[in-house]
């Protein structure tokens, strides 16, 4: 895994003085390895990844919700197939939130993540989430006038509301037993160019391409201007931020997965251990059993 002073260097946990330009999406660190031995230490980490999960899962107590956000082919599908490969599905779910439906627009907007929340001893993955309604909502504010919302409720404050809706939301959850690790996938402008044209050029992924997405890159600095503001009013202690640079899509990985290590490990998870009257009743059930041997 990564070390965690690596780690540490893209976590945000209090957004006063934070920037986004700071923050470099082609930075490594001071790894001194390649792609290839990449892979390699994430083969370590995923099997890591899955013993933690294993634990998780057992004791029953705690729940990870991993938040990912990001531009278009910033990586977020690449980081849910590589970093959760190891992981029982039994004890993960993955949530893609995109354009709500009729009934979710009938509802505020958190209503409809916090139904997807994951239950104890598991692991949540939200692809988008209810940040999308303080970046693509704000970046589109027709979109905003859809939710039915009383206008005299619409004003110049409401982003600043929701951020404190969303703080006060994921300070819940910390307080209740699930834990919020939220990755916004920083690419570069330049290589987001490299992977549309990529998409156009190799006919097994036309099926990622949308011409949309060559629409919404030409609101590129509004969408860096809203995911900076979202991230200055919601990166706290009990929820950080980790701005994962994502130009180098294996070592975005590494970050992710050493990141949610850490946190995981953090939590200090164990087997249940059983009383004597569990232990007898298990050391009888042994006894009958050999007896049919």
């Amino acid at each position: 895994m990564l070390p965690s002073k690596i780690i540490e260097r893209f976590r945000v946990t209090d957004g006063d003085k934070f920037k986004l330009k700071d923050f470099d999406p082609s930075d490594i660190g001071d790894v001194d390895f390649d792609k290839q031995d990449g892979k390699e230490i994430l083969e370590v980490g995923v099997k890591k990844l899955a013993r933690l999960q294993e634990r998780l899962y057992a004791e029953g107590k705690w729940a990870i919700l991993m938040v990912l956000q990001g531009i278009d082919t910033a990586g977020k599908d690449g980081v849910i197939k590589h970093v959760l490969s190891g992981v029982n599905p039994q004890g993960c779910s993955v949530h893609s939130f995109k354009q709500p439906s009729h009934l979710e627009l009938a509802h505020d907007f958190l209503w409809r993540c916090n139904l997807a929340l994951p239950m104890r001893g598991h692991i949540g993955i939200f692809n988008r989430s209810y940040y999308e309604e303080t970046i693509v909502v704000r970046v589109h504010p027709e979109l905003l006038a859809k939710q039915n919302i009383p206008p005299q409720l619409v004003t110049k404050d409401i982003w600043k509301e929701r951020y404190q809706d969303i703080n006060n939301f994921e300070q819940r959850l910390a307080r209740s037993g699930t834990v919020p690790l939220k990755f916004f996938l920083n690419i570069s402008k330049e290589e987001q160019l490299k992977r549309l044209l990529a998409r156009v050029d190799d006919p097994d992924k036309h099926w990622k391409f949308s011409p949309y997405d060559v629409a919404e890159r030409k609101l590129w600095d509004q969408y860096q201007e809203v995911y900076e503001d979202t991230i200055r009013n919601t990166a706290t202690k009990d929820a950080p931020w980790y701005v994962v640079p994502c130009d180098k899509k294996w070592f975005a990985r590494l970050v992710v997965a050493g990141a949610l290590a850490e946190h995981m490990e953090a939590l200090d998870l164990k087997f249940p251990t059983l009383d004597q009257s569990e232990m007898e009743a298990i050391e009888k059930a042994h006894a009958e059993l050999l007896a049919q041997k």
